[in-house]
């Protein structure tokens, strides 16, 4: 049964009424915005759709995620029919997406990466079919990456169970009613108290941490073209040099993370930036070490350490001897090569494991 299901359905009668009254309790649903009728359509069933709309929405390419029910023959079902069991559907998150930007193969790196395949029973405290996971495919080439990313993940993945999910053939959707849409922007309190009491949180970071190699991937070079902008992609493709004072965090002093801009690998902390007066941000050490990759760089007519992200292949910038204590480094870094994510919204993006670094740093101040 579903974890605080009691309240879920007191609060889908109190949204009802509200509805009903023409009280709006919340910012309009970002699920509302206008789709190309060329988008691609991709259709996940991960357990609770709460939890299966963000991964998704964060996504470049892609224009909106629906939580809805599919799966059964019980047409347009309500919530209190599917989290009762008694119509075959699945909560699931349908994703309609720009397939020139971000492809069906990359989707499904990040669904795997938010459930427990090796559970047929449903998902973490949500038991019942209604929390199944399964991969709606809608058409053949859907279905041949389905099978070979499944086999994969079998094969080379952190389970040692098998892989359960099914892989079929995709029927109606009915989207949720709209108290369920976003819902983890707008009741972000009792969003965060659920994904983690449910268990989702803790399994996903105890199975995934350590792994960078399997949880970050570069996308093609005509994606990036369309994801980055021009300066981006000279830095980061071309190894290319930003200007020094005319980039976005060379003087930037908000606590967080700095992670690649072209596959969102954690990078450097906030914790070990320095003002080294060259105008470019630099760190005295990774965050990550695994993920930052030294090389010789004998350009210029010197010798030097270029400095790479192990996972996006992207130049970031250099390595220098002249740093501050502890490390007497200097990681000089393009801006560009970068994207900043502050304290408070590591854990949304995925990135909560680096939270208690910051903890820690406050309760010794």
């Amino acid at each position: 049964m579903k974890f605080e299901r009691c309240g879920r359905w007191i609060l889908a009668a109190v949204m009802a009424a509200w509805v009903a009254l023409g009280v709006s309790c919340s910012a309009p649903s970002a699920n509302t915005k206008p789709v190309p009728e060329e988008a691609a359509v991709a259709t996940f069933a991960g357990g609770c759709f709460w939890c299966m709309e963000p991964p998704f929405e964060k996504l470049d390419g892609v224009h909106t995620v629906i939580s809805g029910y599919t799966g059964g023959p019980e047409p347009d079902p309500t919530y209190q029919q599917v989290s009762g069991g008694r119509t075959g559907h699945a909560e699931a998150v349908q994703v309609r997406y720009d397939a020139d930007v971000v492809d069906y193969k990359s989707l499904l790196h990040v669904y795997w990466r938010q459930i427990d395949p090796t559970d047929g029973g449903g998902q973490f405290a949500d038991r019942g079919a209604q929390y199944r996971t399964v991969i709606f495919v809608h058409d053949d080439a859907q279905r041949r990456l389905a099978e070979q990313s499944r086999d994969e993940l079998a094969e080379d993945g952190p389970f040692d169970r098998p892989i359960v999910t099914p892989i079929v053939e995709a029927g109606p959707f009915y989207p949720a009613e709209e108290y369920h849409q976003d819902y983890y922007k707008k009741n972000e309190a009792h969003y965060k108290r659920y994904r983690s009491g449910s268990g989702r949180e803790g399994f996903l970071a105890d199975t995934w941490q350590g792994s960078p190699k399997e949880a970050f991937v570069k996308p093609s070079d005509t994606e990036l073209k369309k994801q980055l902008t021009p300066l981006q992609h000279h830095v980061t493709q071309e190894e290319g040099t930003e200007r020094p004072f005319e980039n976005e965090y060379w003087n930037n002093k908000e606590a967080g993370i700095y992670v690649d801009i072209v596959s969102g690998e954690p990078l450097f902390s906030s914790l070990d930036k320095f003002e080294s007066g060259t105008g470019w941000p630099s760190f005295t050490r990774p965050l990550a070490e695994d993920n930052v990759v030294e090389r010789g760089d004998d350009s210029l007519l010197m010798r030097r350490t270029e400095v790479r992200s192990a996972d996006g292949d992207s130049h970031l910038g250099h390595l220098f001897p002249d740093g501050p204590r502890p490390t007497g480094m200097r990681y000089c870094i393009n801006s560009a090569a970068l994207r900043f994510v502050p304290v408070e919204e590591l854990e949304q993006e995925g990135y909560a494991e680096f939270l208690p670094l910051f903890e820690t740093a406050q309760a010794g101040e």
